[in-house]
């Protein structure tokens, strides 16, 4: 049986109807870039996810540069899980801002606050936490941090659409939530693109200039903007699929469940702590060996993942942070044990069991 890590032909037919109504609207009016989809569809992600304003941006790298651009932290520190994509550091690069990497919690491999509280210095201007796998982080913990401390909070949400914590939308808790809209997150689309939400009118309204070349709906730069704009074509697909996107989470966590079952017993797998929020971006486990049973599935047609190979403290591109191996512990030995299996909406039972009885048959083995 062949098992795709990810597979959006589920997604894309059961929408088809409706993405191809808001193409046809848009190739009618030729207005391609800042248009009436984006548009529409800022309105309409800002009323899903409970914030007065969503701003549509380029990808979901930009939507942090822009978030700590606007909240003014350039040219100083900014505090990150060392445990998450390379995109959220470059995001932080661009921002001209200076990447510090904090520890995970071992149970959840989400960010750990008290960790992160103890690496903040002067130089400090703010934390950027993030939501792994779908997984809210300790967001309240470091929302108390940041206030006490008087830093700046932007959200990392690029994998936790539609995510809340403990009942409470993600803008509760700080002025600027990062999204992605990447083609195998909950909420995607055919390309990059992603979006900030906030609640703050005057954030919202640079958030337009910043992304728009520093301009203000004319021809006239008023500020050192980029060139970030979210694509008509991407807001007709984005429109289509965010009224299913609890639906498709909900499916998601049904994979997750099958999952939990099939291995809670497995020795040889250790199982990555979540709560009822979390939306299961994906779906990841500790696995012994996991090199050699990441090959033994693949020989059996299932395809997996690793997210990620190795912590942003020890990649190239970080090398100025001040960290060497060994200095977070946490994040550097899940990152020799993750893996992440098959997960998406859709999915049949049969493929989720197909793959629990391929994972206790090497390990029998």
């Amino acid at each position: 049986m062949s098992v795709p890590a990810v597979n959006l032909g589920p997604a894309l037919k059961e929408t088809r109807a409706a993405w191809q109504s808001r193409l046809a609207e848009m190739f009618a009016r030729s207005h391609f870039i800042l248009g009436e989809q984006v548009a529409a569809f800022e309105g309409e992600l800002a009323a899903a996810f409970q914030a007065r304003f969503a701003i549509g941006v380029g990808s979901g790298t930009d939507a942090i540069q822009l978030c700590l651009r606007e909240a003014g932290a350039s040219a100083r520190e900014v505090i990150t899980s060392a445990l998450t994509a390379s995109f959220t550091g470059i995001g932080i690069l661009a921002a001209g801002c200076l990447p510090r990497f904090a520890d995970v919690n071992p149970r959840t491999l989400e960010i750990d606050p008290e960790d992160a509280g103890n690496r903040m210095t002067r130089r400090t201007a703010a934390f950027v936490p993030v939501h792994l796998y779908g997984q809210p982080c300790a967001i309240d913990s470091f929302a108390r941090m940041a206030r006490a401390h008087r830093k700046l909070l932007v959200q990392d949400a690029c994998q936790a659409h539609g995510a809340q914590c403990g009942g409470k939308p993600f803008t509760e808790f700080s002025g600027w939530v990062a999204y992605s809209f990447y083609p195998t997150k909950n909420l995607f689309c055919l390309g990059d693109g992603g979006a900030i939400l906030t609640n703050r009118a005057s954030s919202a309204r640079r958030l337009r200039a910043l992304r728009d070349g520093g301009r203000r709906g004319g021809q006239i730069s008023y500020m050192a903007g980029v060139n970030s704009r979210l694509d008509e074509m991407h807001a007709c697909y984005l429109r289509a699929f965010l009224p299913r996107l609890n639906e498709w989470n909900e499916d998601r966590r049904r994979t997750a469940r099958l999952y939990d079952q099939g291995l809670k017993d497995c020795p040889a797998v250790g199982m990555v702590e979540r709560t009822e929020d979390s939306v299961c971006h994906l779906y990841v486990i500790r696995a012994h060996r996991r090199d050699r049973l990441r090959q033994h599935l693949a020989s059996q047609g299932i395809v997996t993942g690793v997210h990620y190979p190795a912590p942003l403290h020890l990649q190239p591109a970080f090398r100025d942070c001040g960290l060497r191996r060994g200095d977070l512990p946490h994040a550097e030995k899940a990152c020799r044990e993750i893996l992440s299996l098959p997960l998406w909406p859709r999915l049949p039972a049969t493929s989720a069991e197909e793959v629990i009885e391929r994972i206790r048959r090497f390990y029998r083995r």
